[in-house]
């Protein structure tokens, strides 16, 4: 099993599980959600989330996802991230930790 995690908050969580799939507003902007391996999580707390409370870590097994997995470099930080190119199915998010 191999996992990715995605940041959100419980907010946008909850409104998935009422649809039935999870869609961040970055797919509609950029193609993809931003996901992330397990090193690159603190990083991105520390850039996009300094601050905020109430958010919550999907943990995602992509053996279960729908959508493709693509991994992609970021320049700004000189790393290769995962992102799905589609909603995240219910069903691949296999923990929700509060963070």
């Amino acid at each position: 099993m191999n996992n990715i995690y995605h940041v959100t908050t419980k907010l946008e969580w909850n409104v998935a599980l009422q649809k039935g799939f999870y869609e961040a507003p970055s797919l509609k902007i950029e193609g993809f959600i931003h996901c992330s391996k397990a090193n690159q999580v603190q990083g991105v707390l520390e850039r996009y989330f300094k601050g905020k409370t109430n958010l919550v870590k999907l943990v995602i097994d992509t053996n279960k996802l729908t959508n493709k997995l693509q991994f992609d470099f970021s320049p700004s930080v000189n790393e290769e991230f995962p992102h799905i190119y589609g909603v995240i199915n219910l069903d691949a998010v296999i923990e929700i930790i509060n963070i």
